[in-house]
């Protein structure tokens, strides 16, 4: 029988104190960086959306201000609903939760990842059934953009109330975790969610370049989903709660929710409103500003958008640091948000010649960026002090901020002001709030001493500098004429041939004999009188007013306004052509006129906007658009496609999507050497002399043809043209590899691999059997929206 030893004192083991805490902080630092990462992947996910997102409505509804501003709009305001009512619900159902907090933000994360796959079907189904309804019902434009606005909403709102939810989700979460510090847990998540958010604006280019926006949307619901599941694993390694009601801090959990009178004398609430409204209307305003040194490209906004996010991640990680050992922002903080929001007054002057266009938005952008970055963490953590209902609410008044700021400074400050006095208006309420915290300071530490009332002067002075001695690109156009409207600002400006037509500072066409072929070639080359042409985009008005000379009905169709508005400053006879019975004028995107009219035309002629590279120009190239282009063309119907000249890979793409639409397609070289000039038909196009082309155009149209020479009569100027055919094939042998232009595969927007080189690196990835993009589109397969040829 054994005795059973009793332990002596020596052999007791005690805890270590020192141990558990070591090992305690060991298990809160793996924590903080498992949400770090999370929401460092959400945040780069949801630009991801967004981004794709606004351009598939693009291709579905049209591209229009109007449109683009829905979409945004509606991505906010589900940021927005989904910020509050995540707050609101945790408050009121958060003891009664008896599964892990953690579960919460993982089933928000799997309902943003099944997005990728949902949104794109909503919008393709949207259009088919607006398309269908509109037709029948003979919605105006005005009744189409209500019903695909709602539409718009319905189909985006629900998801990113989803992606607004993470935020207090995620707080919550880690108020539930003893292990981790909660006051300051809004600034810790919004500061890996922006820096993901960096990230997300830039790398998504290089995947659709390779992938198109299809994979690319797969690829971000993949990242979604392993942090769903790696959320889930996370949350089942953690200690289980003995009693749910102990997940929130008495401090926290006890404070009473506000009232909506509490809620609307909240100065910190208006701090954060004020935020969100002046920096995202002025996102607006750097885009028009910056584009005389960016161009119009996908990369100009994703520049700004890069340095925007990546200056808010720093004055985040300084606000971060500086909060370790300070509460107090000072009065002299909002002075110089004031200074720092005008400096893209200077940057965007060109007149300063020493400053190379890639540190223009840098210099210009960042120091503002960076303040507001640091501000509104710290109002939101300020207001909520970790309690996620507050931090829902004071991220949904940001967010309110947000939507309303490019509303206004779209729609309100740039059809009225030229950009530099749009900014400066942004701007006011920033002075406003400074001069009131400089004068009336609250607390004894903040009285209106000398020095800050020499750094007020200061300041003062600096940005009145920056206000009246600075100039934007159109007080530098001699002779110009300026209109401005929510879509751009337009300039026609020089003399004789020498005028040319700018848009946001880019030049988009000049008087050339070009345009005069663009629509009378093909006219020519039809069997039978022509009744009718429909051009889209208006430019100098010079092919709408050459099909005019015909004698036939020529509709015109442009997205700016102010475009047609200056016709009558490049043609003297302006005024009589735009009375004409046969001329009509369509303010409207000319896909989305393509698939709403049920007219039919004997030509279309097409001149996107140049360069090639143009953000959004792929909708006028690509397989889609020439699908709806054939149906509105009667069976003889030429379609004359301009192609300024571009790289290998897009003059293959254009052409190749032009074969693959039409049976019979034929390449001219422009008569000045530069672009090409496709014709595109269901019925082979006829092979005629340049005497018969001549014949065969009325004397009116012969006279216009000439106008600018360089040949002194039609049939020189059609002989010339018909020994610069190129082979259709030849073209498409510039690169064997590039797909056909689709809405789904931009080639000519998105080209930054190519152009560097580095695109020869990746070709690996579309051929190699076992590469992610075939991996994903095999397990995927059947769940994206078919093309609509």
């Amino acid at each position: 029988m054994s005795t059973k030893t009793m332990p002596t004192t020596m052999e007791v083991s005690l805890p270590d104190p020192e141990a558990a805490r070591t090992e305690e902080a060991g298990a809160a630092t793996s924590g903080r960086s498992w949400y770090f990462a999370f929401f460092f992947i959400s945040g780069f996910c949801s630009i991801l959306y967004e981004l794709i997102w606004l351009r598939l409505a693009m291709a579905q509804f049209g591209v229009t201000t109007a449109m683009v501003s829905i979409v945004i709009s509606s991505f906010m305001a589900g940021l927005g609903i989904g910020s509050w009512a995540a707050g609101h619900l945790l408050r009121k159902y958060a003891r009664r939760l008896t599964s892990p907090p953690l579960h919460l933000y993982a089933m928000a994360e799997l309902f943003i990842g099944c997005s990728a796959v949902v949104v794109p079907l909503e919008l393709l189904t949207g259009r088919l059934v607006l398309e269908h309804v509109g037709n029948s019902l003979s919605l105006s434009s005005t009744g189409y953009y209500i019903a695909a606005g709602i539409w718009l909403a319905c189909s985006l709102v629900p998801w990113c109330a989803c992606m607004g939810a993470t935020i207090p989700l995620g707080m919550f979460a880690i108020r539930s975790d003893k292990r981790l510090e909660s006051r300051r847990s809004f600034s810790f998540l919004y500061l890996a969610n922006v820096l993901g958010a960096v990230a997300g604006a830039l790398i998504p280019l290089l995947f659709i370049e390779v992938f198109g926006f299809t994979v690319t949307l797969r690829f971000g619901m993949v990242l979604n989903l392993a942090v769903c599941g790696t959320a889930l694993w996370v949350a089942g390694k953690q200690a289980p709660q003995a009693d749910s009601s102990d997940q929130a801090e008495p401090d926290a959990t006890d404070k009473p929710s506000l009232t909506a009178r509490q809620m609307f004398g909240n100065s910190t609430l208006w701090l954060l409103f004020a935020t969100g409204l002046t920096s995202m209307g002025m996102e607006v305003v750097w885009t028009r500003e910056y584009a005389v040194f960016l161009g119009n490209l996908v990369y100009s906004f994703a520049i700004i958008l890069g340095v925007y996010l990546a200056a808010m991640f720093i004055g985040s990680s300084v606000y971060r640091f500086w909060s370790r050992r300070h509460s107090n922002e000072g009065a002299l903080v909002w002075l110089f948000v004031w200074l720092a929001a005008l400096i893209p007054l200077l940057t965007a002057d060109s007149r300063l010649r020493m400053l190379p266009w890639w540190l223009r938005v840098p210099l210009g952008i960042a120091a503002f960026s960076g303040l507001l970055g640091f501000l509104t963490p710290r109002l939101v953590d300020r207001f909520s002090e970790g309690d996620p209902d507050r931090a829902g609410i004071g991220y949904a008044v940001n967010v309110a901020g947000c939507i309303l700021g490019p509303l206004a400074a779209g729609f309100i400050l740039l059809p009225h002001l030229d950009e530099r006095h749009a900014l400066t208006v942004l701007a006011l309420p920033w002075l406003l709030i400074a001069l009131w915290f400089a004068l009336f300071p609250a607390g004894s530490l903040e009285r209106f001493t000398a020095h800050r009332a020499v750094a007020l002067i200061v300041i003062l002075f600096a940005s009145c500098g920056l206000i009246f001695t600075t100039q934007g690109y159109v007080q530098q156009i001699s002779g110009e004429q300026v209109r401005r409207d929510s879509t751009a600002t337009v300039v026609a400006a020089g003399q004789g041939r020498w005028k040319r037509l700018y848009v946001n500072g880019v030049s988009m066409t000049y008087l050339t004999p070009i345009t005069k072929l663009m629509v009378t070639m093909p006219l020519a080359f039809l069997d039978r009188p022509p009744q009718n042409a429909l051009v889209i985009c208006f430019g100098m008005g010079t092919t709408h007013r050459s099909a005019l000379s015909w004698g036939i009905d020529s509709t015109v169709v442009d997205l700016v306004p102010s475009v047609p508005a200056l016709f009558w400053y490049y043609h003297a006879d302006a005024s009589q052509v735009l009375k004409s019975p046969h001329s009509h004028v369509v303010v409207d995107d000319g896909r989305r006129f393509l698939e709403r009219t049920v007219d039919q035309y004997d030509v279309i002629v097409i001149d996107p906007p140049p360069p090639v590279e143009a953000a959004g120009s792929s909708l006028l190239y690509s397989r889609e658009f020439y699908f709806a282009a054939k149906k509105r063309l009667r069976p003889d119907g030429i379609l004359q496609q301009w192609y300024p000249g571009g790289d290998l890979a897009t003059t293959a793409a254009i052409t190749r999507a032009l074969k693959e639409s039409f049976p019979y397609v034929r390449a001219f070289i422009s008569i000045e050497g530069m672009g090409v000039h496709y014709f595109a038909s269901r019925r082979p196009i006829p092979v005629r002399s340049a005497a018969e082309l001549a014949q065969r155009t009325p004397p009116s149209a012969a006279s216009d043809l000439v106008e600018w020479g360089p040949f002194p009569t039609a049939e020189q100027q059609f002989a010339v043209m018909l020994k610069r055919e190129v082979s259709v094939d030849w073209l498409i042998s510039a690169d064997i590899n590039a797909p056909a232009m689709q809405d789904d595969r931009p080639v000519n927007e998105y080209y930054l691999l190519r152009a560097t080189g580095a695109r020869l690196h990746w070709r690996w990835l579309e051929t190699c059997p076992e590469t992610v993009s075939l991996w994903l589109s095999r397990v995927f397969d059947g769940m994206s929206p078919s093309g609509r040829s």
